[in-house]
């Protein structure tokens, strides 16, 4: 795992919390990735008062809204853990108390984003001001990059220079969910849309290898509740969303990218049931179940599920010579 670059007021007790859950032995990688998390949010929120008050967990819980309930509920605990442990030194320090529910996700249904409704997201995304900065070219090549692999919006918000091999058309993630690193091959076009966009990134600070991919207009790594906002602009530029509706989000771009993936396949005949471990593998899960979430019917993918189902059904009676 990378070494975390805190940054904040509350970088020097997050990172004694995290070496002392590492001291006692506990695997407590994923839960100090979340803290980071935390101080990205203290520092693209100019916090600098060094002790954890009502206003500030108030506020980090309310830009996490757009969250999955599970995904909330895992970065807020790690976050309380981090105030516990800041209490016992100083009593002033604000503890939170617990989430206490989490809401069913069985009737959840994430939204599919069509192919024409992502490139109105990627129009939309190159009208974004200030026109001269590399913003507008930062956002399309974000959406754009989601929507064609797939990957995690944290995987990407993670992404350094280093990790595009442009000659290779590939991506590398280093330590994605569940302490999983693993290669993301590219298409030809994804890989000449990053390639120009890395060729203007080059030319703001910082430019080493290490240094974030994406980034913000203030020449930092990105972070989710920023993203967030804008995307939500975009989404009502590009029509696809209005205030009478429940704003699709940018994770859905995820389970589009699968969707199609498996609508394409159908499409040309492939034997879908055997390559979906290698979506699996692609999108970085442990097992194909955990893959199967993201695949949801559409009209497009019952249409192509049920010729199939036909055909097979002809195939079956004419091998039976119609008896």
């Amino acid at each position: 795992m990378r070494a975390l670059k805190l940054k904040s007021c509350l970088a020097t007790q997050i990172q004694a919390l995290i070496d002392l859950r590492r001291v006692s032995g506990t695997d407590y990688q994923s839960q100090a990735r979340l803290l980071g998390y935390f101080d990205r949010f203290l520092v693209e929120q100019n916090v600098s008062d060094p002790r954890d008050t009502r206003e500030i967990i108030d506020a980090y819980q309310q830009s996490l809204g757009h969250l999955a309930p599970r995904t909330q509920q895992n970065r807020f605990s790690v976050v309380r853990q981090l105030c516990q442990y800041i209490v016992a030194t100083d009593p002033l320090c604000y503890v939170p108390e617990s989430l206490r529910t989490i809401r069913s996700t069985h009737d959840f249904r994430p939204y599919i984003y069509s192919p024409s409704e992502v490139q109105s997201l990627l129009a939309a995304a190159s009208d974004l001001f200030p026109r001269n900065s590399l913003r507008p070219e930062t956002y399309r090549t974000l959406l754009g990059l989601l929507y064609t692999t797939g990957i995690r919006i944290g995987e990407s918000f993670d992404l350094n220079l280093e990790d595009f091999h442009c000659d290779e058309q590939r991506l590398y993630i280093s330590e994605g969910k569940f302490r999983k690193s693993r290669w993301v091959p590219l298409s030809a076009s994804t890989t000449h849309e990053l390639h120009r966009y890395v060729e203007n990134r080059l030319r703001m600070n910082p430019r080493a290898p290490d240094s974030p991919l994406f980034l913000n207009l203030r020449c930092r790594r990105l972070h989710h509740c920023n993203v967030h906002q804008t995307f939500r602009r975009l989404l009502e530029q590009g029509n696809i969303f209005d205030h009478k509706q429940k704003a699709p989000r940018i994770h859905d771009l995820r389970h589009a990218f699968a969707v199609h993936r498996l609508l394409a396949w159908y499409r040309d005949g492939q034997d879908v049931n055997a390559r979906l471990p290698w979506l699996a593998t692609y999108m970085g899960h442990v097992d194909i179940l955990s893959t199967q979430v993201y695949l949801q019917p559409t009209a497009e993918l019952l249409e192509q599920v049920d010729q199939r189902f036909h055909k097979h059904c002809l195939d079956h009676v004419k091998s039976h010579g119609g008896n």
